[in-house]
C-alpha cells in the first residue's frame, strides 16, 4: 500500500516544511536498505504569498519544493488558502497556476484548502475548464467544528474530490486531556482559547468519554474515527511515536456503529462555542 504524505512549503509563518520531511524519509529509507520501499505518495500546499500575483511565481513555488523534497514531482500540489476575501485578483493567477503545474507534469492532481462550498465550486468549474483533475479539498473538519463544516461533505461529492480533515482533534481539546482546572501551560496560545471552548463543550466530551469507554478506545481515537466515518480523510499530528501509533489505532479494523456516529453528531451540533474557523476560510 502506498504512503501518502502532506507537506507545505512553508507553515504559514514563512517556514519551510519540506526539509524536515525529507530528511526523515531519508533515514527511514537508509534504516530499511534492506527492505522493499514501496512509493511514496509526496503532497504538497503552497502558500499564496502576496508577491505570488502571477501564474508563473505559483508554479516557480512548487519547483522550488519539489527540488527540496527530491522529487520529480508530487502526487498533489495543493493551495494552502484562498485569497478571494483580502485580495481576491489574485486569486485567478493562483488558479492559473495550479492548472499550469499539471500540465507541465509536476503533479498528478490538484488540491485546494481552507475553501468553502461556494469558492470549492468555482474552482472546480475552472480547473474541468483546465483539464486538471481537482483530487482534494482540506478544511478544519472535527466535532468542535461539525456546525459549519458539514456543508462541504455534499459539495465535495458534488465535484467527486475527497475531503481531508485538518485538525480532528481540535488542537487537543478533543483527547479528553484539558479541562478548565488543566489547562495547556501558561504562555501556550491553545490556554486562553481552551478557557473559552470547553464550557461550551461539557455534553460533547462527556459523551465522547462515554462512547471511548465502550468502544475500548481513547477519545482521541473515537474523534478520527468519526472524521473517517463522516466520510473525511483526518490528518492528525502527531509530536510523539505514541500520538502517532494512537491515531492509527483509530482507523485499525474497527469503525463506529451509525447510532454512535448519529449520537456524537447531535451533541456536537450543540456545542454552544465551537472552534473558530481559519481566518482564511471562505464561503
Amino acid at each position: 500500500e502506498e504512503r501518502q504524505r502532506k507537506d507545505s512549503d512553508d507553515d504559514g509563518n514563512g517556514n519551510q516544511g519540506e526539509k524536515p520531511f525529507w530528511n526523515l524519509l531519508t533515514d527511514f529509507s537508509q534504516q530499511k536498505k534492506s527492505a522493499i520501499i514501496r512509493p511514496q505518495q509526496v503532497a504538497t500546499k503552497l502558500a499564496p504569498y502576496p508577491w505570488r500575483v502571477t501564474r508563473q511565481t505559483y508554479v516557480g513555488a512548487l519547483k522550488e519544493s519539489l527540488k527540496r523534497l527530491k522529487q520529480d514531482k508530487v502526487a498533489i500540489a495543493q493551495t494552502h488558502w484562498s485569497t478571494v476575501n483580502y485580495q481576491p485578483f489574485q486569486e485567478g493567477a493562483l488558479w492559473e497556476g495550479l492548472a499550469d503545474m499539471y500540465d507541465a507534469g509536476l503533479c498528478d492532481a490538484v488540491g485546494v484548502s481552507n475553501y468553502g462550498p461556494q469558492q470549492l465550486q468555482k474552482v472546480a468549474a475552472k480547473m474541468q475548464d483546465r483539464g486538471a483533475p481537482l483530487a482534494t479539498a482540506q478544511i478544519q473538519y472535527s466535532l468542535m467544528t461539525y456546525q459549519e463544516c458539514q456543508t462541504m461533505n455534499a459539495a465535495c461529492d458534488d465535484i467527486g474530490c475527497r475531503l481531508i480533515s485538518y485538525s480532528p482533534l481540535c488542537l487537543g481539546l478533543l483527547t479528553g486531556k484539558y479541562n478548565l482546572d488543566n489547562l495547556p501551560r501558561p504562555g501556550n496560545p491553545r490556554r486562553q482559547l481552551f478557557r473559552e471552548l470547553l464550557p461550551g463543550a461539557k455534553e460533547l466530551l462527556s459523551t465522547l468519554g462515554v462512547v471511548a469507554e465502550e468502544y475500548g478506545k481513547t477519545q482521541s481515537q473515537v474523534a478520527i474515527n468519526w472524521a473517517i466515518c463522516k466520510g473525511t480523510v483526518p490528518i492528525p499530528g502527531a509530536r510523539t511515536l505514541r500520538m502517532a501509533e494512537e491515531n492509527l489505532g483509530a482507523a485499525a479494523g474497527w469503525s463506529l456503529r451509525a447510532d454512535a456516529v448519529e449520537e456524537l453528531d447531535r451533541v456536537a451540533s450543540r456545542v454552544s462555542k465551537p472552534m473558530i474557523q481559519n481566518v482564511f476560510q471562505t464561503k
